[in-house]
C-alpha cells in the first residue's frame, strides 16, 4: 500500500531534505522515525521537492510503500510525531492511490520568499523565516521585471546545473505582495524547480527592487541562458515550500508519464 504524508518542518537545523552520511537531514530524520514506529530496518521516501539546507516547508508531500499497515495511517502520523524532533511534523497520513507519486504526479509547487525591508519589520521572533534587507524595495519594479520570467523557458541562468538534467521549466506565477504588516513576500509557483532556482530569481529581483539594476535586467539574464555571477542567490532561511497540488486520482498515472518526459 502507498502512504501519503503531508509534512512541515523548520529547515534551520537541517542540511536540506536529502539524506547525507553524517549530516542531519529531514529525509534522514523522517526515515528513521518511520522505521522505528513500523519496526522495519529502513524506509524509502519520495518527496515532492528536495529543499536545500535551511529552507523550510509547510506543505511538503512524501510517499512511501508498505506491505501492510494494520493500525491505519492516522495512527501512524501520531506515532511518528511522538518520536521525531519537534522541528518536523507530519500533519496528515493517508492511503494514496497506487498511481500517486509525490514527485512525478505533482502539477505544481508553490514557494514563498519573505523579506523584511523596513526597520520596523525586522522582528527578532521571525528572523529565521524572513530575510532582513537593509534597503527599501520597490515591489512594483520587481513585479514588472518578474513578468518577463513567467512562462516556459530555459532557466539555466537561474539554476545550478546537474548532469543530464533539463533546466526547462514552466513558471506559472511570480508575484511580490505586501502582507498587512508590510512584510514583502514573493509568491512563486511552477510545475517544477531546478536547483537554487527560486532563490536565484529572488536574488535577481532584489537587485532590481533596490534600484541597482533596471527592470529589463531580469529578462536579459534569462535570455543569456547561463549563470551570471552578478545574480546573487538569496539566503535560504527566507524560503518556504508552501503547497503542492495534484490532479484528480483518475489522472495521476497520466500526469506521471507527462512529467517523466524530458523537455528540450
Amino acid at each position: 500500500m502507498r502512504i501519503r504524508l503531508d509534512v512541515a518542518y523548520d529547515g534551520s537545523g537541517f542540511h536540506g531534505w536529502a539524506a547525507q552520511p553524517g549530516l542531519r537531514t529531514v529525509e534522514g530524520d523522517l526515515s528513521a522515525a518511520l522505521a522505528t514506529v513500523l519496526r522495519v530496518p529502513e524506509v524509502t521516501l519520495t518527496c515532492a521537492g528536495r529543499t536545500d539546507a535551511g529552507v523550510h516547508a509547510r506543505g511538503q508531500v512524501v510517499h512511501l510503500d508498505l506491505d501492510e499497515l494494520p493500525e491505519g495511517p492516522e495512527r501512524l502520523a501520531r506515532r511518528v510525531n511522538g518520536v521525531i524532533g519537534s522541528d518536523v511534523r507530519v500533519h496528515r497520513a493517508v492511503q494514496a492511490p497506487e498511481a500517486f507519486d509525490a514527485r512525478f504526479s505533482a502539477l505544481w509547487r508553490r514557494y514563498a520568499y519573505r523579506v523584511a525591508d523596513r526597520p520596523e519589520l525586522a522582528d527578532p521572533l521571525r528572523r529565521g523565516y524572513a530575510l532582513t534587507w537593509g534597503r527599501p524595495l520597490d515591489e512594483a519594479l520587481m513585479n514588472a521585471a518578474a513578468a518577463a520570467l513567467v512562462g516556459e523557458h530555459d532557466f539555466a541562468a537561474f539554476c545550478k546545473r546537474r548532469e543530464g538534467a533539463t533546466t526547462i521549466r514552466t513558471l506559472l506565477d511570480l508575484v511580490w505582495a505586501r502582507e498587512p504588516d508590510g512584510l514583502l513576500v514573493a509568491h512563486v509557483r511552477a510545475d517544477a524547480f531546478c536547483h537554487s532556482m527560486v532563490r536565484s530569481l529572488v536574488g535577481c529581483l532584489l537587485a532590481i527592487g533596490e534600484g541597482r539594476r533596471d527592470v529589463a535586467w531580469a529578462g536579459e539574464v534569462l535570455a543569456a541562458a547561463q549563470r551570471d555571477s552578478a545574480v546573487a542567490v538569496a539566503p535560504a532561511h527566507g524560503l518556504t515550500l508552501e503547497e503542492v497540488d495534484y490532479p484528480p486520482d483518475a489522472e495521476l498515472g497520466a500526469r506521471v508519464e507527462i512529467t517523466r518526459m524530458r523537455r528540450g
